[in-house]
């Protein structure tokens, strides 16, 4: 995925990009000269727009994400009559934009190019319209209809991050993760299959992510790529960990509805509902009023021996594992050696795609479901918000009413004789192996990865040297696009000067 020239045509622009900011990030001979992977530096003072560019990318590539998903909650597409303030194509922040970058051409279409150059133009009040550049005829041409060309033509990925509280540049990554849910809990409440990873690619990596993302990291890959770990920080292995799931939760009255399988003027009793649901089982009360929990994670579990089911692929790659009844909670206990390594490949797909992702993805779809609290209300006002302020009304849960949890994770360090604790580590230390390790993670997809001051919990020589990390670990590989904010001139002396833009704030 490669970014060449972005555009603002809403009269309102977006931010401090005003109506008209065009940017080239590539010219033709800029293209065949490059070689290898160098990420954009958006260098300025703080509020100097550096992180708008990135804001206005994951703006733009969520609305076209949104256009073409199969799975959508009810409260989020627009209903005339039922939800006048729904997603719709022709309405966007920013609602005018034009963008170019270039993809290899997937299956479905018949081009032999290595990489075919994709034009969308959204005018205000209006719904994209995509093209194709036909070298041999030197013009652009129409792209065929059909969704799913158009799915197969957006980057795989869509990763952000910001060291910070950067409300703008998470918000539409914020939505897509509520929409993640609803894919999962809509499987769940009408009995329908899932497979068992989300279909959107917007992935909003924060610190929530962070013990998922090293965990892939230290099981599947090789001493190679972990190199900058073992050199920066001292990590020799991962030694031990426990993942602890829980399995079932009470519900609400009001959400047992959901559940049930008889609509229209058939309605069921809500202790029918519980008794027909396979996923609800009663719970005795002294009140008289029907209760039940709902085994949450029913659509990953399944038998010892079943390939696909996450929650057992876990229990096949554990040292050990108990289910406390009392409390319907998992526990997964990890001692690491070769053989729980291999284990974690043959089951996780890594034997077959030699990619983490996979791994990564189990671990999002249950990580996800965290957000299991947040009513349907909330989330209907949620969809639509465009405010700032929107994730603090989210109510965060104690440790053990989450769905998944990380605990225990003891490494070796080169220069300690014990093994030592994660949550031992130094700030410095966790942003490094989670900046570094997500680009390590997704370092062989074709994706765009917006980092809002991924160094700032550096020291200096890290940050120095950051740049050149990157280079190290994605060596000749082309196929991602990166851009990456700072206000320090150690990130940008690490830089090739091409691909440092510089931010001012200009007044009158």
């Amino acid at each position: 995925m490669k970014l060449l020239r972005l555009k603002i045509t809403d009269p309102q622009g977006f931010r401090s990009l005003q109506t008209g900011f065009e940017h080239y990030f590539r010219t033709e001979w800029a293209l065949q000269d490059e070689q290898g992977f160098a990420p954009f530096i958006l260098a300025g003072r703080n509020g100097s727009g550096k992180s708008n560019l990135l804001e206005v990318l994951a703006a733009i590539f969520y609305h076209l994400e949104c256009m073409y998903l199969l799975n959508l909650p009810d409260s989020f597409r627009y209903e005339e009559q039922e939800n006048p303030n729904g997603f719709r194509s022709d309405q966007a922040s920013p609602d005018g934009f034009e963008i170019e970058y270039l993809m290899p051409p997937p299956p479905d279409l018949d081009r032999e190019d290595e990489q075919v150059r994709i034009r969308i133009i959204k005018p205000p009040e209006q719904a994209p319209v995509w093209a194709l550049w036909n070298p041999l005829q030197e013009a652009w041409e129409a792209l065929p209809a059909g969704a799913e060309l158009r799915r197969q033509l957006l980057p795989d990925y869509i990763l952000g991050y910001s060291s910070g509280e950067n409300e703008i540049l998470s918000l539409p990554f914020f939505k897509m993760r509520f929409i993640q849910f609803d894919e999962y809990w809509q499987a769940l409440t009408q009995q329908l299959s899932y497979p068992g990873r989300p279909e959107s690619r917007l992935v909003y990596l924060d610190s929530g992510f962070s013990q998922a993302i090293l965990l892939c990291n230290l099981l599947l890959q090789d001493a190679a790529t972990l190199s900058p770990f073992q050199e920066d920080i001292g990590i020799a292995a991962l030694r031990e960990f426990r993942i602890v799931i829980q399995l079932s939760f009470e519900l609400d009255i009001d959400q047992i509805s959901a559940f049930a399988i008889l609509s229209g003027p058939q309605q069921q009793s809500i202790e029918d509902i519980i008794a027909r649901h396979p996923a609800l089982e009663p719970v005795e009360t002294d009140d008289g009023f029907p209760r039940c929990r709902v085994n949450v994670v029913k659509l990953l579990d399944g038998e010892e021996d079943d390939p696909n089911a996450i929650i057992a692929r876990f229990k096949r790659c554990a040292t050990c594992w108990f289910l406390d009844p009392t409390t319907d909670t998992l526990y997964l206990d990890y001692y690491v050696n070769e053989a729980t390594r291999q284990a974690f490949r043959e089951n996780f797909d890594f034997a077959i795609t030699g990619s983490p992702i996979g791994l990564f993805q189990a671990f999002q779809v249950l990580l996800t479901l965290n957000l299991y609290s947040v009513s349907d209300s909330l989330k209907a006002d949620l969809y639509q918000s465009d405010s700032l302020y929107v994730s603090e009304s989210v109510p965060i849960l104690a440790a053990d009413e989450r769905i998944i949890r990380f605990k225990n994770v003891w490494l070796t360090k080169t220069d300690v004789a014990e093994p030592v604790l994660l949550k031992s580590f130094s700030d410095g230390e966790h942003q490094l192996l989670h900046t570094l390790g997500l680009c390590l993670l997704f370092k062989n997809t074709h994706s765009l990865f917006l980092l809002d001051e991924p160094e700032t919990h550096f020291n200096p020589d890290w940050r120095a040297n950051f740049v050149t990390r990157l280079y190290d670990s994605f060596g000749d590989a082309d196929r991602q696009e990166m851009l990456i904010t700072t206000h320090t001139p150690f990130v940008i002396s690490d830089s090739r000067p091409e691909k440092v833009l510089v931010f001012r704030n200009y007044s009158g």
